[in-house]
């Protein structure tokens, strides 16, 4: 299983005292700028014996969400100063409008800033109350890439955290759960592909459905291997994973809470494809580079259902993770064939390299029938045209309801990951037709463009009459740069929106 190195966290009631303070490397104070200047915690102040706000206004620290000032202590001339074996500097953290966005970002900011410290004591002040986001950022920037060499790797993150103030431990807890939910979901993404192919992902699923508490959390995990796949008529999927050496799974995580659960499940679905070298219809070797990140979605279904177990949500939620290896070989796909999907449905070929949404729809369809969901939404790292649109900060969102959509969308702001609301233009939909299948899964008349709404459009026919949201993250799916609480490589995106959105409901 890929190993998750985090901070370990803990809180302390405030004010900070010089025992919280023993053996720490990093000591941080958050600030925020107030009409009548900087408001800075005086608990410090006490232990130090230094007026800590005369010193940040000399230091012109702004208070500005994420901005780090470093004070000084003044040097000691004998032995005797209050400031005595404690850290030589302390780090002023501008809060900014103290609101979630910033908290996050403050917290991101301390985190780098004490990365390879033992420990790190954050002296909450005036925002024990938005621990949550502040957590989130600490331990989402802490995060660190698999590494698999005898070298250091990307450098070890700060191995303690310490909040020092009146927080609650519910939002702590949630907090930290979220935080996980994302680190998990990237740790798999950036797993090479070389080790992570679909029975490898699906023992991962296991693996970790059994560390966040198994049967007794009320998980079960199944696996459906490529006998089963093809003798219940996924062709969709079959076809995929035929051209791979690794074969195709299908994997269902069932989360059913030990109270009764009201009406029928949540179904997540995850696009999975292992590695994707487009098949026949190949990629340019560029594009291949990222192209083990293309299971985020079923990594980030993957993670939420765990994390809806971890949080005892009292609604039943079922991931499916359509796990596929899209690869060049003699039994691989062709553009031209004709699919038999799951539903009856006949799709016509016209691009191997449109795998994600093959897999997507065999497994909407097939969940659809077996769990009869009260609503349905897909993760996918699905369409370079949808990155072209948004950029690489906003995922593409379409909704088969304004009300889906709103909340979606309420829960992407409250978490700090973008979605943008997109239209299923009606137009548009011929461009699917086909001459001898009942649908192409991909545009067939080039002056329509849009080549993110077609997918979605494709998508649509596989989730029926329930309400339908499908999330395109092949934007913010991956980061070229640190930014904040997101980290260079695979980002996790939207498994804290849909832990969000969950709760909500």
């Amino acid at each position: 299983m890929v190993a998750d190195s985090r901070p370990r966290l803990s809180s302390v009631p405030g004010p900070t005292s010089r025992g919280t303070l023993d053996g720490a490397d990093v000591v941080a104070l958050l600030i925020g700028a107030t009409d009548d200047g900087l408001a800075v915690p005086t608990g410090l102040d006490a232990v130090v014996g230094v007026d800590l706000a005369a010193f940040a206004t000399q230091e012109s620290a702004g208070g500005a969400a994420a901005e780090l000032t470093s004070l000084s202590l003044p040097p000691m001339l004998d032995g005797d100063a209050p400031w005595a074996g404690l850290p030589a500097r302390v780090l002023l953290a501008g809060a900014g409008d103290g609101r979630p966005t910033a908290l996050r970002r403050t917290g991101a900011a301390l985190a780098r800033a004490a990365g390879g410290k033992d420990r790190l004591v954050v002296d909450l002040g005036a925002y024990a109350e938005g621990v949550g986001p502040l957590v989130e950022g600490l331990l989402l920037a802490s995060y660190r890439p698999p590494f698999t060499g005898i070298g250091p790797g990307s450098g070890a993150p700060v191995g303690e955290i310490v909040l020092v103030g009146e927080v609650s431990q519910e939002a702590l807890d949630a907090a930290q759960v979220s935080a996980r939910a994302t680190c998990r979901a990237r740790l798999l993404a950036a797993t090479p592909s070389n080790i992570k192919n679909p029975a490898w992902l699906a023992d991962q699923a296991v693996a970790l459905a059994q560390e966040a508490g198994g049967a007794r959390a009320g998980l079960k995990v199944t696996v459906h291997d490529e006998r089963w796949i093809e003798r219940t008529g996924l062709g969709g999927l079959a076809a995929v994973g035929r051209g791979s050496a690794t074969p195709p799974r299908l994997v269902v995580v069932d989360y059913t809470p030990k109270v009764a659960a009201t009406g029928a499940p949540v179904l997540l679905v995850g696009k999975g494809i292992t590695y994707d070298t487009g098949g026949l219809s190949i990629k340019p070797r560029e594009a291949m580079v990222p192209m083990k990140t293309d299971m985020s979605g079923a990594a980030v279904v993957l993670s939420v259902v765990l994390a809806a177990a971890e949080l005892r949500l009292p609604q039943r939620v079922v991931a499916l993770l359509p796990l596929a290896e899209n690869a060049v070989s003699g039994s691989a796909y062709r553009p031209s064939d004709v699919i038999r999907m799951y539903d009856g449905s006949t799709v016509e070929i016209g691009n191997t390299d449109a795998e994600g949404r093959m897999v997507l729809a065999d497994a909407m369809a097939w969940g659809r029938e077996t769990f009869s969901p009260s609503v349905l939404v897909d993760v996918a790292t699905l369409t370079g045209a949808a990155s072209l649109g948004l950029g690489k900060l906003h995922a593409a969102l379409y909704a088969t309801t304004p009300e889906l959509s709103g909340a979606l969308v309420a829960a992407g702001d409250e978490a700090g990951e973008s979605l943008w609301p997109m239209p299923l233009v009606e137009e548009y939909r011929s461009a699917l037709d086909s001459a001898i299948a009942d649908v192409s899964h991909i545009a067939t008349d080039p002056k329509v463009g849009g080549g993110s709404i077609t997918a979605a459009l494709f998508l649509q026919r596989f989730a029926g009459d329930i309400p339908w949201a499908h999330l395109d993250i092949a934007g913010p799916g991956r980061s070229d740069a640190d930014r904040h609480e997101v980290t260079k490589g695979p980002t996790g995106f939207s498994a804290r929106t849909l832990i969000s959105w969950l709760a909500a409901r």
